[in-house]
């Protein structure tokens, strides 16, 4: 081969060689590239329980399409959850709150606040305290404009929570079985087991009514202990308050033990005359009894000061609740309520306390062993709130501030220090393990006794000291609830006849179960909410407000609402089921790869 021909070869081999490095650096940045992209996907941890297994999946494909990539940690139950949200090892965890007592304060203090005792994202912002306090002590005319403030600090310019939507009640029934007239949809409050009767009443006395809940670990039986889905149901109905609510959210002393509520000018005095024939249940040989001993004053006094004291009990889940009460207590001198007008009529408390009574006031008594209405011998307790708080009512007729026997609580919780309470070895009382073991030591003021509890459901009977002979007297003598983990399996079991009323049915059930003329779906407004929360503990990365807000833009509840067939609605924040603020969660897939550059470049930097 010629030189030239030498030279030549050599040129078209190096044009080879040159073509193929090319080719293969454009292969090697296009993979580079997709890389890239791929490490770019902000990463993040989702943490719920099957019960939001389809809200999740929504969830993860919205994020997911916003750049997200989306590791979902669905655990079985709720209890699974709590354990792993105890943790840390989290991003976003699904959370929901129902406001059951109807006012705004319960719907923020306990979630937002940064001392909430259900504040798990760690929320900690002065301000948040500040506006959710001073529309503490505001009228509903006034305390609108603060919530709007409220909200607006709390999503659209800190994003430190992440509303999904609204829940609508759902309640079905057998109406075969239950008389369809005694039900009720309470907006807030659980609902009440006494109204309840058969169809064919002959049954109330014998057949046990069915219901049905999805968590079987009862966190405790002591009203100020929990406060969550396991037992405020249960709490409601075995342990009588001193007012109650309505279906539409209005305080009212009916069902309760008190049979008149008078406020004091200045709204910080509040009085309540009580019953005589409400008292304590217990369990012998595995059925309720009356116990003979009265619930009265100098229990209200006791429960009401216990559930103000933070250090009353390990554990306090609801001192948040009832920190407004500065004084607790029982008003012998009838001159008292002579001297104190009414907010509302300006007549002195003595008159509004005397309406329709059985017979008219003659004398008070400190003694609950001494009362007889029937011949003018009555009970007044006097609340105190520090300042005007007119929203304390609301939480009175929260199960938290069920009302207790002074006597076996005291008993039961003085075998140990509070401080130094050791839960594997000390029994507490509403110690649910001791209960469901066979220790029933409960005594109860409410329409129903717990008389067992085991791993499979939890039984009640009608307590036979609660307001004998009147209309609040309990109808149906035994109530129990099963324990199901998911709802379809409590639908399957309800449309087989397993269950009289499901309190909860989820939303792709109501056609199905529409279809049975045997069953009757009742959809009503229910202060129900869906959110998640971010992680802003311990250095995690959603202490940045950019991240939360690239979130945030990235949620479009038309799909939460289209999936839930409507029976879901908008959500903004934990109250916008109370207050509309206008306020409306906007999707902008633009903003939220805005705010989550802004996030990624502030971490390169």
């Amino acid at each position: 081969m010629s030189k030239m021909k030498k030279f030549t070869a050599g040129l078209l081999c190096l044009a080879m060689i040159c073509s193929m490095t090319a080719c293969n650096a454009r292969k090697s940045n296009t993979t580079n590239s997709a890389t890239d992209s791929n490490a770019q996907k902000e990463k993040i941890r989702l943490l719920g329980y099957s019960y939001y297994e389809s809200t999740m999946n929504i969830l993860r494909d919205q994020l997911t399409k916003a750049g997200f990539e989306v590791e979902v940690n669905l655990q079985p139950d709720y209890s699974s959850m709590v354990t792993a949200r105890d943790t840390g090892e989290w991003d976003i965890a699904m959370s929901g709150w129902t406001t059951v007592t109807g006012n705004p304060d319960y719907a923020v203090r306990d979630i937002y606040a940064s001392y909430g005792e259900y504040n798990f994202g760690g929320i900690n912002d002065s301000k948040i305290d500040e506006l959710i306090d001073k529309a503490a002590k505001e009228t509903p005319a006034e305390y609108v404009k603060t919530y709007k403030e409220l909200e607006d600090y709390l999503v659209t310019e800190n994003a430190y929570t992440l509303p999904l939507y609204a829940n609508k009640g759902i309640r079905a029934i057998n109406n075969t079985v239950v008389d369809e007239s005694t039900v009720h949809n309470p907006q807030s409050r659980s609902a009440f087991w006494e109204k309840y009767s058969y169809v064919d009443a002959s049954q109330n006395e014998t057949r046990p009514l069915v219901l049905t809940q999805m968590m079987g670990e009862l966190t405790s039986l002591d009203p100020i202990q929990a406060n969550d889905g396991s037992i405020n149901q249960l709490s409601a109905n075995i342990n009588v308050r001193i007012v109650n609510m309505t279906d539409d959210d209005q305080i009212v002393p009916d069902g309760s033990l008190s049979r008149n509520i008078a406020i004091g000018e200045g709204n910080n005095e509040f009085y309540f005359i009580l019953r005589d024939d409400v008292f304590f249940s217990k369990v012998e040989d595995g059925h309720a009894v009356n116990t003979g001993v009265r619930v009265g004053a100098e229990d209200v006094e006791f429960s009401l000061e216990r559930a103000a004291d933070k250090n009353s009990v390990a554990s306090h889940k609801t001192y948040n609740l009832h920190n407004h009460m500065s004084d607790v207590s029982i008003v012998t001198d009838i001159e008292e309520l002579k001297g104190v007008n009414d907010s509302d009529t300006g007549k002195p408390v003595f008159e509004t306390l005397s309406a329709n009574l059985p017979s008219e006031i003659k004398t008070l008594t400190a003694d609950k062993t001494q009362v007889d209405n029937a011949n003018g011998v009555y009970q007044v307790v006097k609340i105190s709130t520090e300042e005007a708080f007119p929203q304390v009512l609301y939480y009175l007729a929260h199960q938290s501030a069920g009302i207790l026997n002074k006597e076996v609580v005291t008993e039961m919780n003085s075998k140990f220090d509070v401080a130094t309470y050791d839960p594997t070895k000390d029994v507490c009382y509403g110690d649910s393990a001791a209960i469901k073991s066979g220790n029933n030591y409960l005594w109860m003021s409410g329409p129903y006794a717990l008389v067992s509890y085991d791993d499979y459901q939890v039984s009640f009977e009608k307590n036979p000291g609660y307001m004998a002979g009147t209309e609040n007297e309990a109808k149906i003598s035994n109530v129990t609830i099963k324990f199901i983990k998911d709802t379809s399996s409590a639908a399957s079991e309800f449309r087989s006849g397993g269950i009289d009323i499901m309190d909860s049915v989820a939303t792709n059930d109501v056609a199905t179960l529409e279809e049975n003329k045997d069953f009757t779906v009742f959809k009503y407004v229910r202060h129900a909410t869906t959110f998640c929360e971010f992680n802003m503990k311990n250095g995690n990365k959603f202490e940045n407000i950019d991240l939360r807000k690239a979130v945030l833009y990235a949620i479009n509840q038309e799909e939460y609402i289209a999936y839930n067939n409507g029976l879901v609605g908008p959500l903004y924040s934990s109250f916008s089921t109370l207050i509309d603020t206008g306020n409306k969660l906007e999707f902008n897939a633009e903003k939220s790869a805005e705010h989550l550059a802004a996030y990624q470049e502030s971490v390169r930097e």
